[in-house]
């Protein structure tokens, strides 16, 4: 539990906690009973009124032991928190929410959720853009996306060869109990190969190295290949995965560029793809970048990966295997590389992917002390001092009362109003 001294804030508030509604029901929240007992601790005089739900990680009795107040009105709230996107029906009018909208893309399935954010008025915030300074994100649920999927991947792998077994990370109670099952399994030889190293990459390595997995270099993994190695694995930067497409391998990495300009990039994964059993992919993919393999590499005879854990879940994106998003309750399917269709999972044509989209879900206690935490250390300071007016704030913002903000114009056209 992190200690924090109390201090005077210009901006005192009354935070709601909504119940979640979106279908899977999602357990997560904003601020545990914890979280929310430091935050009152810290700002005196704000005050935290939680919506009653029955699906919570948390029962409402730990809130009110933690001083909240139990109510199903949140209409007195300055500041609405939710975890996933929220039920048109079930917006404040006029009132300043922040959640995961996933509008910024213009996603075509959260269009009318962001018309009636406009329509009704309302102050939108969102968490994934909350960045410092340098425009690195200060609250996310990567690193438990990232334990999650390679979990998964582990899950599936040992379902396929039939060499060992594992639960659903969403039935164990904690993370510190998917560990100790770990110390129980006797690893096969495997070789699992992580992309990208960011927030999500570092989850899924911790998970790795929590097994007992060896971990090789890139150099190390491409020279091995012996089943006397066991199980091991290798982690890859994005500048290890991408190079310009004008230039010759090995060339300088730029990654400011990448991101300006993914279209002028190729993979450079080939050596792998023949070393790799288990592709555990945490690299983000923007429309018309390069992807990490074509689906005519996976027709190869030298294609050796039969399971993907495409924890990014970009459809038809960096993975073009991953045809849609899969279930907590049926997470993995098979595709058939022959004629590029799915399949059923764990056969022996099938190379088998996992493509969940809310993972940390399974573990939402875990997931959810750390969030909150995040947010104590980073949005509620900018929040309780500038409110709306704060930096941290105003990057996050998209809509303020009803209207698109400057950095969200876009959205307007792309959703076909003005």
């Amino acid at each position: 539990m992190a200690l924090f001294c109390a201090v005077k804030s210009n901006n005192p508030s009354v935070i709601g906690l909504l119940r979640e509604g979106k279908n899977p029901p999602d357990k997560r929240v904003p601020l545990s009973p914890d979280a929310c007992k430091q935050l009152m601790l810290l700002y005196p005089g704000t005050r935290v009124i939680v919506q009653p739900s029955p699906i919570r990680c948390f029962t409402e009795s730990a809130y009110r032991e933690a001083g909240c107040e139990i109510n199903e009105d949140l209409s007195s709230c300055d500041l609405i928190m939710g975890v996933k996107e929220v039920r048109v029906d079930d917006l404040y009018a006029g009132k300043t929410h922040i959640f995961f909208s996933h509008v910024t893309k213009r996603q075509p399935y959260n269009r009318g959720l962001l018309q009636a954010v406009l329509r009704k008025e309302i102050t939108l915030l969102d968490y994934e853009l909350l960045t410092d300074d340098d425009g690195l994100r200060t609250v996310a649920f990567g690193r438990f996306a990232g334990i999650v999927g390679a979990h998964h991947g582990l899950a599936a792998f040992g379902k396929k060869s039939r060499k060992f077994e594992l639960p659903g990370a969403w039935q164990v109670n904690r993370l510190s109990d998917l560990f100790e099952l770990y110390a129980r399994i006797a690893w096969p030889a495997m070789r699992i190969l992580v992309t990208g190293d960011g927030r999500v990459g570092k989850g899924a390595v911790e998970l790795l190295r929590a097994a007992g997995i060896q971990e090789l270099s890139a150099s190390e993994f491409l020279e091995g290949n012996s089943t006397d190695e066991g199980a091991v694995f290798c982690v890859l930067k994005s500048k290890d995965v991408f190079r310009r497409a004008d230039a010759s391998t090995g060339s300088t990495w730029d990654r400011s560029h990448f991101h300006s300009h993914p279209n002028q990039y190729v993979s450079q994964l080939a050596p792998y793809l023949s070393k790799a059993d288990i592709l555990v992919n945490t690299l983000f993919w923007s429309a018309g970048g390069p992807r990490l393999f074509e689906r005519s590499d996976m027709r190869l005879p030298s294609f050796r990966i039969c399971t993907i854990a495409d924890v990014s879940c970009d459809i038809h994106g960096g993975v073009p295997a991953t045809l849609r998003f899969s279930s907590i309750a049926n997470p993995v399917y098979g595709y058939d590389p022959q004629n590029e269709t799915e399949i059923e999972a764990y056969t022996k044509d099938s190379i088998d992917i996992m493509a969940v989209e809310n993972l940390p879900c399974e573990l939402p206690v875990d997931s959810s002390e750390l969030f909150g935490q995040q947010l104590l250390e980073s949005f509620f300071p900018s929040w309780m001092h500038g409110g709306l007016e704060g930096k941290e704030i105003k990057r996050s913002t998209i809509a303020r009362g009803g209207t698109l903000t400057d950095g969200y114009q876009y959205l307007g056209p792309g959703y076909g109003f003005e």
